[in-house]
């Protein structure tokens, strides 16, 4: 098959959905189809190389809303057998729709989370599913969910209530290979500047406003009631709120503590959960739909420590290889942090349990065949 994936973001701009369409284009590819990925331009930095496997097109923008960039490329998509819509793309969703109305073009879409605005731009967003964003999934072959959990209580609900068979499950994954305990971390906290022994908690996610829902502000609170001032917040990414988010850690008396690390190589990252004891993912709304994040650390072998979310929670069984927090609770949140960092058993115990349920279930050869079988059953 000839299959075209059209995707607002993608790597080296590292967001979860970006990452996604990364991994199932070059799974897809190593299976032997074409494929294709339409994005937007983005400046490349010295050494990064998209896979030699997938063709990557980077087209123009006319301009962006945020991470939405209007790409008429799109309207030129060319023969292709189907396309991989990953949704939300405002702009980009508009354009497969309209081309798949005056063509043949058949198209599935990956479901990845609700549009959660804040202010004036809460009524926009409504509007726009209702009249808009609702036609474009109605019209897809099949809408892919990350679990049903997220689908039932976001806005694909009344999706599955009124086109019972249009909604499928398919988890997103893991690279189990790049992501795996043991590595040695000693010269990455010789670094940092970490000593021996120092326990760290690791929160990894941009920090722009697109992403305001990660909880950034609730994990700097948390931190502040921890009454063990040795423990290290490592904080990997970067973002407009940055500085917001470090002014908030001078303020809280807690900039001592706190390691802002800035975005990091894709080398890299695998060192960072693996000098961790523990990583956080304390996002604050539904805009968090799975956390991709937790399993690279799961699969790195470390506990988590997640907000108890629609979709979230389906990734994380608490007690077993993590806990649940209460969403935009800093005090649960800390005291949910404080009881793993105070057992490191346990913490062997949840991380161990962790890498083999990713092994099991989210690697990602488990799932692009069953990927394959949706594009088969959409273009019959």
């Amino acid at each position: 098959m000839h299959i075209a994936h059209v995707t607002a973001t993608f790597p080296p701009h590292y967001t979860g959905t970006g990452l996604v369409c990364y991994h199932n284009a070059l799974g897809l590819a190593r299976l032997g189809h074409r494929v294709t990925v339409f994005t937007a331009r983005e400046s490349v930095p010295a050494g990064y190389a998209d896979p030699p496997e997938v063709e990557v097109r980077r087209l123009p923008a006319l301009f962006r809303v945020g991470n939405a960039p209007l790409l008429p490329g799109l309207l030129g998509l060319g023969e292709v057998d189907i396309v991989h819509l990953h949704y939300p793309f405002y702009f980009g969703a508009e354009a497969v729709f309209l081309r798949s109305l005056t063509t043949s073009l058949r198209y599935v879409v990956t479901y990845h989370q609700d549009v959660i605005f804040t202010g004036p731009l809460r009524l926009l967003e409504r509007l726009h599913h209702r009249w808009c964003g609702e036609q474009i999934l109605r019209r897809a072959r099949k809408v892919l969910a990350t679990s049903w959990d997220y689908a039932r209580s976001s806005r694909l609900g009344n999706l599955i209530r009124r086109h019972p068979g249009l909604v499928s499950e398919l988890p997103n994954g893991v690279d189990t290979e790049r992501f795996h305990p043991g590595r040695d971390a000693r010269d990455w906290r010789i670094r940092y500047g970490l000593r021996a022994g120092g326990r760290v908690v690791l929160f990894v996610g941009a920090l722009d406003r697109a992403h305001y829902f990660k909880g950034v502000d609730v994990l700097l609170h948390a931190m502040a009631r921890l009454s063990d001032t040795g423990v290290r917040l490592l904080i990997v990414g970067e973002g407009n709120l940055r500085l917001a988010y470090q002014d908030l850690a001078i303020r809280l008396g807690i900039a001592d503590r706190v390691l802002f690390c800035g975005r990091v190589s894709d080398e890299a990252l695998p060192y960072h959960y693996a000098l961790c004891d523990l990583l956080v993912l304390p996002s604050t709304t539904m805009g968090e739909a799975f956390g991709v994040v937790l399993l690279e650390a799961m699969a790195c072998g470390k506990p988590v420590v997640a907000s108890d979310l629609p979709g979230v929670r389906s990734v994380v069984r608490d007690g077993e290889d993590g806990l649940l927090a209460r969403p935009g609770d800093a005090a649960d949140l800390a005291e949910k942090i404080r009881a793993l960092l105070d057992d490191p058993y346990r913490r062997r115990e949840m991380g161990g349990r962790g890498r083999a349920k990713v092994e099991e279930k989210y690697a990602w050869p488990q799932i692009i065949p069953h990927l394959v079988q949706v594009y088969e059953e959409a273009l019959r």
